[in-house]
């Protein structure tokens, strides 16, 4: 018997078996042939660097290379690979709390990350950091390798921790500042009367995170309490966060009726509605260039009802809407899957949303012009 041909056979019948076997598996979960046939190219591509690269492999280190790729691929912005460690940043985003430095930034180009404000003694406060300084890089990595939300993420991490922050100051040399972080109870609504206009009240959202909606409520049934006749919600430099959220403030200001709808791409439909019989008070909305996704959700259907008067500039046009896949791992990929749409069905999704009242940002002398035409305009909604 010739047995080098019986081994062969062997083989490679053992080989087309695993294969059938394989493509029944996939036929099952309703991979098609092409699919299947992608799928073996991929298994096969990775045996062959497993054991032919000069160097030893891990195999998680090329899967997730794989995976990181896979999504790259889409050429969207917002769908990513996230390993571990930033999944687990992720998370901490829609938290009430976090290890971080204390710092609030504004994305004004891909290139520019700056400083917007510095929280109260907090690690970035103490190691000099101000507001007006742009970030140059992350621990020696320059930003300009970063997507805005990946620069967030790399900054926060575990309380205790350090982060080296290179700062590049008007008039002065570029410096790195190591700060330990520590974890940052971060209130992401804010508010107050208006000094010198008593009846209008003011309430900054900074994001939408777990703790928002209440966060508002308060300071909007204390600024009641105090008298307010009309109000200002600033949506400045506000990245977005939990659509829910959005929706649980849309509740309290925005007319009864749609908030938002959400399309995927089979065309199923979500709409998410407000129940609010009528607005208590006339309302003024400040967004600029940094406002996105879930503050243009609440943005537009202020505007989109009349409820409010939008003042600033344009917005920055995030319309999609993500969801995320935990992997066996402990990682995770973050993909686009659906586009949002306003009540009068617009979507901004790279567009961003045109205010009623254009005010280019003119700080001069520490007096912001945009906060200051929003009470000009809510001074004669109230007269």
């Amino acid at each position: 018997m010739n047995w080098k041909k019986y081994l062969i056979t062997i083989v490679l019948t053992a080989m087309v078996t695993v294969s059938l076997a394989m493509a029944g598996f996939m036929a099952i979960f309703g991979f098609d042939l092409k699919q299947v046939a992608g799928v073996a190219r991929l298994i096969g591509v990775m045996q062959f660097v497993e054991r032919k690269y000069v160097n030893d492999v891990d195999t998680d280190t090329i899967i997730n290379g794989a995976i990181s790729g896979m999504v790259g691929s889409l050429g969207d912005p917002h769908s990513l690979y996230m390993d571990v460690e930033k999944y687990e940043k992720l998370k901490s985003q829609t938290e009430g709390s976090f290890g971080g430095v204390g710092i609030v930034m504004s994305f004004q180009e891909k290139d520019k990350v700056m400083v917007s404000s510095v929280l109260e003694e907090s690690p970035a406060q103490s190691a000099g950091i101000l507001a007006g300084d742009q970030i140059m890089a992350v621990d020696g990595v320059s930003v300009t390798d970063y997507q805005p939300e990946e620069t967030a993420a790399h900054i926060r991490g575990k309380e205790g921790t350090e982060v080296v922050l290179t700062i590049h100051r008007e008039g002065a040399e570029d410096k790195d500042y190591s700060i330990t972080r520590s974890n940052i109870l971060f209130k992401t609504a804010a508010g107050e009367m208006i000094p010198e206009h008593p009846n209008v009240g003011y309430i900054r959202i900074a994001s939408f995170s777990e703790n928002t909606a209440k966060e508002f409520k308060e300071n909007y049934d204390k600024l009641a309490a105090e008298g307010m006749k009309g109000l200002i919600i600033d949506l400045r430099s506000n990245p977005g966060g939990l659509v829910t959220s959005c929706v649980d403030i849309a509740n309290m200001v925005v007319p009864k009726g749609d908030v938002v709808s959400i399309i995927d791409k089979s065309g199923n439909k979500e709409v998410y509605v407000s129940e609010l019989e009528e607005t208590k008070y006339p309302i003024v909305v400040l967004i600029d260039e940094n406002s996105a996704s879930a503050s243009e959700i609440l943005a537009g259907a202020l505007q989109d009802t009349g409820a409010a008067t939008l003042v600033g500039n344009k917005s920055f046009g995030k319309g999609s809407v993500q969801i995320v896949l935990p992997l066996l791992a402990g990682d995770a990929v973050k993909m686009t899957i659906a586009k949002y749409y306003t009540p009068s069905g617009r979507s901004i999704d790279g567009t961003g949303i045109e205010p009623d009242v254009k005010v280019e940002l003119n700080a001069a002398g520490g007096i912001d012009n945009q906060l200051v035409k929003a009470i000009e305009i809510m001074e004669e909604k109230i007269k």
